[in-house]
C-alpha cells in the first residue's frame, strides 16, 4: 500500500494541498496530529472533510483543547487542567464531526488489509515527563498514567494482523536521548529521550509475540529547534522497523512552492519511505529517502 504521510500542520494546510492529495496515487493518507495554529483545530479540519481519500488521523497535544487548558498542562497546573478537560470530550466530538470523512482514531485498531493493520496509539501526547491530559483520557479511555495506557496498547497488538502500522502524535521511547535523534528533547537537556514509554512498550510486545511493526509514523518533535535552529535526525530504523518524524513545521514554505510531506510504501516484507516537496501547482519539487532501502526481517 502506498501512504501519503502528513506531519503537524499547525494551520498549514490550504485548497492546493487537498487538490494535490485527492488527485495523488495514494491508497491513504495518515495524519500525525497538531491541526491547530495553537488551540483550534476546527478550521484545519473543515478544510481536511474535502478529501476524498480514505484517511486518519490522530489528534495532538494542540487538538480539541481550550487555550487555557493546554497551558494549565504544560505549566503543571493541576487544578485548572482538571477544570479544562470537562468541555473535552465535547470539542473530541466537534474534531470528529468536522473532519467528515477523515477518521479521527485514538487507542484504535484498523484494518487495511487482510495482512496490514493500523494500530493509532494513545491520543493527545504531549511526552514522557508526565501523563498529559490525564483527566480525559481516563474518562474517555479508563486510562490515568503510561503503565495503563502501555496495557491498553498491548491489548490492541493482541488482537492484531501479522503486520502493523502505528500512526502516534509523539514517537517511542528508545530512539536517542539527545537533542538531534528523531524524538529527542531540544528544549531541557535534563528530559533528554522524549519518546513515549508506553508506545515503546507496545511496540517491544508486537516484536516479542511475532508481529511485525513495518513502520512507527510520528510528529511532535519538530524537524528544527524552536530554541537553537539546530535540525533533527527525521527517521530511525532497527532491525524491526522504520520510525518516521513528520512534524516538519512549518510544511508550507516560500510562499506556498515549498509543502512537506513523507510517501510511505509497505509491500510484503518491505518499506521504502521518502520525503516529497511540491509546488502551489501541485508539481514535485523534491524527493529523498528516508532509511535504508532494505526490507525489515522479524
Amino acid at each position: 500500500m502506498k501512504f501519503g504521510v502528513i506531519g503537524d500542520i499547525h494551520g498549514f494546510w490550504d485548497e492546493r494541498d487537498t487538490a494535490f492529495f485527492n488527485a495523488s496515487n495514494y491508497d491513504m493518507l495518515l495524519f500525525v496530529g497538531d491541526f491547530a495554529r495553537v488551540a483550534n483545530s476546527l478550521p484545519v479540519a473543515r478544510q481536511l472533510a474535502a478529501l476524498t481519500k480514505p484517511a486518519w488521523a490522530i489528534p495532538g497535544n494542540h487538538d480539541a483543547v481550550g487555550l487555557w487548558q493546554l497551558l494549565a498542562e504544560v505549566k503543571n497546573r493541576p487544578l485548572a487542567a482538571r477544570l479544562g478537560a470537562l468541555g473535552m470530550a465535547q470539542r473530541v466530538r466537534g474534531l470528529d464531526e468536522t473532519l467528515g470523512g477523515v477518521q479521527l482514531g485514538g487507542y484504535t485498531l484498523a484494518p487495511l488489509d487482510h495482512e496490514l493493520g493500523l494500530l493509532v496509539a494513545r491520543p493527545h501526547a504531549m511526552g514522557p515527563n508526565r501523563f498529559y491530559y490525564r483527566h480525559y483520557l481516563k474518562s474517555a479511555f479508563g486510562v490515568a498514567d503510561f503503565q495503563a495506557s502501555s496495557r491498553k496498547l498491548c491489548a490492541l497488538v493482541d488482537a492484531a494482523p501479522a503486520n502493523l502500522i502505528v500512526l502516534a502524535h509523539n514517537g517511542p521511547a528508545g530512539l536517542g536521548d539527545t537533542p538531534g535523534t528523531p524524538f529527542g528533547c531540544d528544549f531541557d537537556p535534563d528530559h533528554g529521550d522524549f519518546g513515549d514509554p508506553d508506545l515503546r512498550a507496545a511496540i517491544d510486545h508486537a516484536h516479542a509475540t511475532g508481529r511485525h511493526v513495518r513502520a512507527v509514523l510520528a510528529g511532535h518533535m519538530h524537524h528544527r529547534s524552536k530554541h537553537t535552529g539546530a535540525w533533527r535526525d527525521t527517521w530511525a530504523q532497527d532491525e524491526h522497523t522504520l520510525y518516521l518524524n513528520a512534524a516538519r513545521v512549518p510544511r508550507i514554505e516560500d510562499n506556498g512552492e515549498k509543502r512537506h510531506h513523507i510517501a510511505l510504501t509497505v509491500e510484503n516484507d518491505t518499506v521504502h519511505a521518502e520525503t516529497v516537496f511540491v509546488d502551489n501547482d501541485g508539481h514535485e519539487t523534491g524527493r529523498s529517502p528516508l532509511g535504508r532501502s532494505t526490507p525489515t526481517n522479524d
